[in-house]
C-alpha cells in the first residue's frame, strides 16, 4: 500500500481536480467516509453526544461536511460544532461547506456551550497535513480541550491525521491530539506508519475519495506492507502437484560456534518451515554434533575452527568452502558465528566471494562494520537491529532511531544492498531507494532468537522463489511479525519464545492466502 507525503498528497489532489473531479466533491467524499466509519463503529449514533472541532483549512472543511451529514441525517443524539477560526477566515471549499452547514440550520459555536463538555465522541478536524510548526493560538486551545475530553472517556476520531502531528513524521513539534481512531484518505501518510508517531493515530482506516489509483501507486518512495498485496502471492497457497524439493531451493546456513549452537539451528528450522526444499547447516566442527540434534531434517557440514570454537578462515583452504557452496541457492550467514578475528575475516570473504544471494545477520553484520569495499559477487540482504545498524553506519543508536527510513534508504542505496532495519515498524530499504514499512509485530518479539528465525524465513522464501527475492523479503518480515502477534495472543507477550513463531507461521500464511482470495 502506497504511503504519500504531504507534498505527494497535494499533487495527487491537484491532478485529480485537474482530471475533472471538483475539489468540493473530494471534500464531500472525505466527510462521507468519516460518517460511514462512525455509523459502522459506533451505531446507534443516536446514543452518542458528538462534538466536531473544525479548523480553518481543508481539514476543517472535511469536519464541516461531517457535521452537516450527521445533522441532516439525524444521526447524532446531540451534536455540537465548534469552529476554531472566524468564518471570514475560511477559504474556498471550506467556506462553501460552512455556508451549507449554516443554510441547513445548524449553529456553529466559537466555544463549546457550557454544560456540553462531556461528549462521547470527538471529531478532530482542526489541523491537517499542511502543518509546518507547532500548533498555536486557538488551534492549541482546542487540542488541549480534546485531550481533556479523551481523558474523561470520549473517543477521539481524527480526520486525516491527529491535529498537531507532522504529516511526514519526525518528532512531534509541540502539543498534539492523541486519537483512538484516524480516518485518512487515498493512502496512509508517513505519520501513520512510522514508529515515532503512529501510535498516536490509534486504529487507522484508509478510505478512498475518488483519486485514480494510477496517480499514486506508481511512485517508488515509501510503501506499507499489507498481506493482500501481490508480493505475498508467490509464497502462500496451494503448490503445484508435481513440485519436488529440488524446485524449492537449497539454503546453506553458515553460523554457530562453541556455546552458540542454537542460533544456526533455529535459522535452519525457520528456512524449512518457510518452505525451502533443502537446508544444510555449516558450522565449526565441534559445534556440528550439537546442531544436528535440533532437527533430523537438515544436513550438516563441519568446517575448520579457531581455538575458541568458531569457524576459521582456513575453511577456504584447498577449496573446502567452495565445495560446500556447490548447488546451494541461498545463504544465511551470521547466526551464532561469533566475533573471533579469524571468523570475521571468513565472513568478509563469504560476503565478497559467494555468488549466491545471502542474508547477513548477527555477528555476520559486526564482521562487516567498518569495511570500505562493499563489492559482492551476489545480492546481499542485511538484517540489523538498531545497535548493529549504528555500528555499520558509525551513527549512534539514537540517530538511527530518529530517522529510520532516511538512514535505511541511504545505506541501501550507497552500499547497493537490501536492508531490513528491525524494530518497531521494521523498515525494508532496497538499492533503488524504495522503502517498505512493515506494520506487523509485537513486543513479544523482544526475546533472544527471533532474529535468527527471521533470517531463516527470509532465506527459505528467497530460496524457493529466486525470481521474487524482494517480494520474499517483504513477505518474510510481515509473516514473522504476524506469527509473533498470533503467538502473543495465546502465550502473552512475556512468555513467547523464538521457536514458538514456527508454530504460528502456518496460521499467518493462511491469513495471507485468505486475503489474496478475497481480492
Amino acid at each position: 500500500m502506497k504511503v504519500l507525503t504531504a507534498a505527494q498528497m497535494r499533487e495527487v489532489d491537484r491532478r485529480t481536480i485537474e482530471a475533472g473531479m471538483p475539489g468540493i466533491i473530494l471534500m464531500e467524499n472525505a466527510g462521507l467516509r468519516v460518517v460511514e466509519f462512525l455509523i459502522e463503529r459506533f451505531s446507534p449514533l443516536r446514543e452518542h453526544r458528538i462534538v466536531v472541532f473544525c479548523g480553518k483549512g481543508n481539514n476543517g472543511g472535511d469536519g464541516l461536511v461531517i457535521a452537516r451529514q450527521l445533522d441532516v441525517r439525524g444521526l447524532a443524539g446531540t451534536l455540537d460544532v465548534v469552529l476554531g477560526a472566524e468564518p471570514e477566515d475560511l477559504k474556498g471549499d471550506a467556506a462553501a461547506n460552512y455556508r451549507m452547514l449554516i443554510a441547513a440550520g445548524r449553529e456553529v459555536h466559537r466555544e463549546l456551550p457550557a454544560g456540553r463538555r462531556d461528549p462521547t465522541i470527538v471529531i478532530d478536524a482542526v489541523l491537517g497535513t499542511g502543518l509546518e510548526g507547532p500548533a498555536t493560538g486557538r488551534a492549541l486551545d482546542i487540542i488541549e480541550q480534546i485531550d481533556d475530553m479523551r481523558l474523561d472517556g470520549a473517543k477521539v476520531v481524527a480526520v486525516d491525521i491527529p491535529s498537531g502531528l507532522p504529516s511526514d513524521s519526525g518528532a512531534a513539534l509541540g502539543k498534539h491530539v492523541t486519537a483512538d481512531f484516524t480516518v485518512t484518505f487515498t493512502a496512509p501518510k508517513p505519520v501513520h506508519v512510522l514508529p515515532l508517531n503512529c501510535r498516536l493515530c490509534g486504529e487507522l482506516m484508509v478510505k478512498q475519495i475518488g483519486s485514480p489509483w494510477e496517480l499514486y501507486e506508481g511512485d517508488d518512495s515509501i510503501w506499507l506492507s499489507v498481506p493482500e498485496s501481490w508480493e505475498f502471492a508467490h509464497f502462500v497457497g496451494v503448490r503445484s502437484l508435481d513440485v519436488h524439493k529440488g524446485d524449492l531451493g537449497h539454503v546453506l546456513v553458515v553460523g554457530g560456534s562453541r556455546g552458540k549452537t542454537g542460533a544456526p539451528a533455529m535459522t535452519g528450522l525457520a528456512a524449512l518451515r518457510a518452505g525451502a526444499g533443502l537446508v544444510t547447516v555449516a558450522s565449526a566442527e565441534s559445534a556440528i554434533p550439537v546442531i544436528a540434534t535440533h532437527a533430523m531434517e537438515f544436513m550438516t557440514e563441519p568446517l575448520p575452527e579457531t581455538e575458541t570454537g568458531g569457524i576459521s578462515l582456513g575453511a577456504f583452504d584447498y577449496g573446502r568452502f567452495a565445495s560446500v557452496l556447490e548447488r546451494k541457492t541461498m545463504l544465511a550467514v551470521g547466526p551464532g558465528i561469533g566475533t573471533h578475528p579469524d571468523t570475521a575475516a571468513f565472513v568478509r570473504r563469504v560476503f565478497r566471494e559467494a555468488e549466491q544471494p545471502a542474508v547477513i545477520d548477527a555477528d555476520g553484520l559486526n564482521a562487516l562494520a567498518g569495511i570500505e569495499d562493499w563489492t559482492a559477487a551476489g545480492p546481499r540482504i542485511l538484517t540489523p537491529h538498531p545497535g548493529e545498524m549504528a555500528r555499520l553506519t558509525g551513527l549512534s543508536t539514537e540517530e538511527v532511531q530518529a530517522d529510520r527510513v532516511g538512514v535505511a534508504r541511504a545505506f541501501a542505496m550507497q552500499k547497493q544492498v537490501t536492508l531490513v532495519l528491525k524494530g518497531y515498524r521494521t523498515v525494508i530499504a532496497f538499492p533503488n531507494g524504495e522503502v517498505i514499512v512493515n506494520p506487523s509485530g509485537t513486543p513479544a518479539l523482544a526475546t533472544g532468537g527471533t532474529g535468527d528465525i527471521l533470517t531463516g524465513m527470509i532465506a527459505g522464501l528467497c530460496a524457493q522463489s529466486p525470481g521474487y527475492r524482494d517480494q520474499a523479503v517483504v513477505a518474510a518480515v510481515w509473516l514473522h511479525g504476524r506469527a509473533g502477534e498470533l503467538g502473543a495472543e495465546e502465550w502473552g507477550e512475556e512468555c513467547l519464545i523464538a521457536t514458538d513463531l514456527l508454530k504460528y507461521l502456518p496460521e499467518a500464511m493462511e491469513e495471507c492466502a485468505e486475503a489474496l482470495d478475497e481480492l
